[in-house]
């Protein structure tokens, strides 16, 4: 008994070995530039960086970009995903629509995501369906490989169960595909979080209308030359990143603790 309660509280202690390398490169920064050893207006201290940075959080418009792009993320990552989960279990459960549309999927996304931001932009503009459409792609890739992965890779005995209790197609889907295949379509959303993440600052940033979100900030600051600005953009696009994959992961082991049992 008494090990398992200080197993319990072992793993509820905070790690923060993952501190040392942050806490050590700021350390250098601060050196650097209070000793004068680089272009203080390129390699900027932290001190103005973090005044700059409360200036900014003190400013609604910077929670209303944040909002912004969160929002757009959130709705290409589901159009996306969708999309990823559907084209996957038809790859995967259907051999003629493997051969009809599988080579034309992997060449496709052989192609740099950033290489259909031209096209986007001259089909739909540089307003929101044209980062919509970006971010989904985005997505798309990576869940619909991690689906067809996850299907395929179902064993022997699932496939007799559906022919035992003779499954619909719906009904094998539902009741044995994805349940058997979904470790991998998480391992895929949550990959397709990370590009679709990366997907909206970048479509923030090369489709830029001047509008809201985190990449703007970033613009921002380039086109004032405000290193302080940039250094701030790029964290708070590094936090906001953190904080979706831990609520990714967090969400993960709430659907599929089994996964987790061991850990």
């Amino acid at each position: 008994m008494s090990d398992t309660v200080t197993a319990a509280s072992s793993s509820r202690r905070i790690d923060l070995r993952g501190l040392v390398l942050p806490l050590a490169l700021a350390a250098l920064w601060w050196l650097v530039t209070d000793r004068h050893w680089v272009n203080t207006k390129l390699i900027v201290p932290p001190s103005q960086v973090l005044e700059v940075a409360g200036t900014t959080l003190a400013d609604p418009l910077f929670w209303q970009g944040a909002l912004f792009s969160v929002g757009r993320l959130a709705a290409g990552f589901v159009t996306g995903a969708l999309g990823g989960i559907a084209l996957g279990c038809l790859l995967g459960m259907s051999r003629g629509a493997d051969r009809f549309a599988g080579p034309s999927f992997h060449t496709l996304r052989q192609i740099s995501l950033f290489a259909w931001l031209p096209l986007l932009s001259t089909w739909f503009g540089y307003g929101e369906l044209s980062k919509a459409i970006f971010i989904a792609l985005s997505t798309l890739y990576p869940v619909t490989l991690g689906t067809i992965e996850g299907v395929r890779g179902i064993g022997l005995p699932h496939v007799e169960v559906g022919k035992v209790f003779r499954f619909t197609r719906t009904q094998r889907l539902f009741r044995l595909v994805l349940p058997a295949a979904a470790p991998r379509i998480a391992t895929g959303l949550t990959l397709g979080l990370v590009y679709a993440w990366v997907a909206t600052i970048g479509a923030e940033f090369l489709l830029a209308n001047w509008g809201n979100g985190l990449g703007n900030i970033i613009i921002k600051g380039r086109a004032a030359f405000n290193i302080e600005l940039i250094v701030v953009g790029m964290l708070a696009v590094g936090l906001v990143g953190t904080a979706l994959n831990r609520g990714a992961a967090w969400l993960e082991r709430r659907a599929m603790p089994w996964q987790h049992a061991g850990n």
